[in-house]
């Protein structure tokens, strides 16, 4: 009698716990993001005056990062100049008054500047973190497709909000050939 009430028992319970098991298929472990490439390119975004310089991380065709700046020659008394300006780099400029400086480092300077010759109301660097806002998540082939569909003096206004800089569509496309250039 124990014989059979431990095979009915054991029987039980192999049943019952081969009612807990899954039938689905093992999860296959998850696939391994594709890398991020960097890519870098300098840019005349703004007329000839001015240096842009866009880097762009790239993981499989979307843009997951940007940075942007702009360089121009600055007066040395109100801009703080790019490392070095008053050494080796310093011999060679044309006006020992000016420094090449960044746009960004130099935000409420420059801004200033735009709001009085321009009547700019949105500061430098405002304008430039919405168009990398706007550029982020973007694959190239969507940001081409913006580009070439909409006329650059509609470009800040009606598609990268928050931007109201007159070459908003030369920045978006130095992200363009940043990302293109990613390796």
């Amino acid at each position: 009698m124990k014989k059979i009430l431990g095979v009915v028992l054991s029987l039980g319970l192999i049943v019952g716990l081969a009612g807990c098991s899954s039938q689905a298929p093992a999860a296959t472990a998850a696939s391994t993001p594709e890398p991020i490439k960097m890519g870098r390119v300098d840019a005349a975004a703004h007329g000839t005056n001015a240096v842009a310089v866009a880097v762009v991380a790239v993981q499989g065709d979307k843009i997951v990062g940007v940075s942007l700046d702009e360089y121009q020659f600055m007066p040395a008394d109100q801009a703080k100049g790019l490392a070095n300006t008053e050494g080796l780099a310093a011999k060679n400029y044309k006006d020992p008054a000016q420094v090449l400086a960044s746009k960004i480092d130099n935000n409420e300077y420059y801004s200033k500047n735009m709001k009085e010759k321009a009547g700019s109301t949105v500061a430098y660097v405002d304008n430039f973190n919405a168009i990398v806002e706007f550029c982020e998540g973007k694959t190239i082939s969507e940001l081409e497709g913006i580009l070439s569909s909409t006329p650059a003096e509609k470009m800040p206004v009606d598609t990268v909000t928050g931007s109201t800089l007159a070459d908003t569509a030369g920045y978006i496309k130095a992200v363009v050939n940043a990302a293109k250039a990613a390796k």
